[in-house]
């Protein structure tokens, strides 16, 4: 990796600016906090913020593309976001 979130799978320029924005800067970070963590900064940037959203950047933390995501972590990504979505945090 050269350092750049865009190196990373599933992120695109879009969302390289999201997370720079949330205080998210580099590869490293975004992994040392984790997809919810992250997802959750973007979320109060961004409130439109998705579960394709939080499946990208859980690629991107896993190193792979979000269609190549085990069913179980999907499982699991979308009862996070379902819960954000009622008011919880997760």
């Amino acid at each position: 990796m050269n350092g750049s979130l865009s190196s990373m799978p599933n992120i695109g320029p879009t969302l390289e600016d999201l997370l720079k924005r949330a205080e998210v800067g580099t590869p490293e970070a975004l992994r040392a906090i984790g997809s919810r963590e992250a997802w959750l900064r973007i979320r109060g940037i961004d409130p439109s913020a998705c579960l394709h959203m939080l499946q990208a950047l859980e690629g991107a933390v896993r190193g792979v593309p979000k269609k190549d995501l085990p069913d179980p972590i999907k499982a699991g990504l979308r009862e996070f976001f379902e819960e954000c979505r009622r008011g919880g945090e997760g």
